[in-house]
């Protein structure tokens, strides 16, 4: 698959994951209409095409929060990431490090932090959802800490989870007991090479890092019904001042989709924000984040950080939410369907990928530097 796009391990992941595994990456909030826009809303951005420049070293290197990267993109944090692949974070792990990109594991991850530190041997982002268990998120943010997380990336944009049909609809949630076990041990023994390869030698299945809320024996059920009832909606912006006492490194918040929240970002020392909108999974109808993009960067850009994710699928859709007033770019279901097509090296090859593509923007916009796009990149 030298010659593929990013759209074709989607087409992979479709054909190798479980049915109801598919869905939970691919689907977004009640009719979707956000997940679409992000994407439609980001494709619409035209670059302004620039020649006669001399373009003959092209530099993509960046520095976001106190370290160097490779490129301004990072794997953003996705939740049941390494049901895709065996031991799938780990797997992701290691190929942003060999890309050098940072890489995020999820609160909600398979693989638990320790795991993924010992497997990629290098410093990795590390997302926070605040649950109600205070003396939980302690021990959380505290093996955070040991394992040389480089930031951490609290997203506050789900005090509830949004409604996402598909997973009614593929059996995730919403047939609860031996009903719908048997429905998705149906879709796993139609993908034998995931159950021979993940399902049966990626064991253990027990979603790492909230193991010891959930018990020894958890699964999928019991995730989902831990998701409904144990993220803590009475957070305020005072409860940052709690995060910081157990956290002195950078602090990102994402989720912010409103100039005045990313003020408030600003103003209680946040070191950088994400906008998001969770992917189109949490609020539908709300805007995509090529529309919510800029007025945030005109209000705080020169306050804080800003990174930005949602529809990003190539290395021209980072080089377009640059333009829009972004500094780095998260990308999320790309990945995931790359490590669900072709593990390690299908993550590898996508990041590869995107650093073409960028390359070759950045040569016809004229910009040697990522220093270089700003707002006069777009037509």
């Amino acid at each position: 698959m030298t010659a593929a796009s990013g759209n074709d391990y989607r087409r992979l992941a479709k054909a190798r994951l479980p049915h109801f595994l598919f869905e939970y990456i691919d689907g977004g909030s009640y009719d979707e209409v956000t997940l679409h826009r992000n994407v439609a809303d980001l494709q619409a951005v035209a670059l302004r095409q620039r020649v006669l420049r001399d373009v003959t070293r092209i530099d993509l290197s960046t520095r976001l929060f106190g370290q160097d990267w490779a490129m301004p993109v990072a794997l953003a944090p996705v939740g049941l990431a390494g049901l895709n692949a065996r031991r799938g974070e780990v797997q992701a792990a290691r190929a942003a490090a060999a890309a050098g990109v940072p890489f995020t594991l999820s609160t909600v991850s398979a693989c638990p932090i320790e795991e993924v530190a010992a497997g990629c041997g290098s410093p990795f982002w590390f997302q926070l959802y605040m649950v109600r268990d205070r003396v939980f998120l302690a021990d959380m943010l505290a093996k955070a800490k040991t394992a040389g997380c480089a930031a951490l990336v609290f997203t506050v944009d789900l005090p509830v989870p949004g409604s996402r049909y598909r997973d009614v609809h593929s059996g995730l949630a919403g047939a609860p007991g031996l009903r719908g076990k048997l429905r998705r041990l149906g879709q796993v023994l139609a993908r034998p090479r995931w159950a021979w390869d993940v399902g049966l030698h990626g064991r253990p299945h027990n979603l790492g890092n909230i193991a010891p809320l959930l018990g020894p024996r958890s699964g999928l059920e019991d995730f989902l019904g831990w998701m409904s009832g144990n993220f803590d909606s009475s957070v305020t912006w005072r409860d940052l001042d709690w995060i910081r006492a157990h956290w002195d490194g950078p602090l990102i918040i994402k989720g912010i989709l409103d100039p005045d929240d990313a003020r408030e970002a600003a103003a209680v020392g946040a070191d950088g924000i994400v906008v998001s909108n969770h992917g189109g999974r949490q609020l539908d109808g709300v805007l995509s984040t090529a529309r919510a993009l800029p007025p945030i960067a005109e209000a705080v850009g020169d306050r804080l950080t800003i990174l930005a994710d949602g529809g990003v699928r190539s290395g021209l859709d980072v080089v377009r939410m640059m333009a829009l007033g972004a500094k780095g770019v998260l990308i999320g279901r790309a990945w995931a369907y790359a490590l669900a097509g072709r593990g390690e090296v299908g993550v590898g090859h996508l990041l590869r990928l995107i650093r073409a593509e960028m390359k070759v923007a950045m040569t016809l916009t004229g910009c040697v530097t990522v220093g270089d796009i700003g707002s006069d990149v777009i037509a």
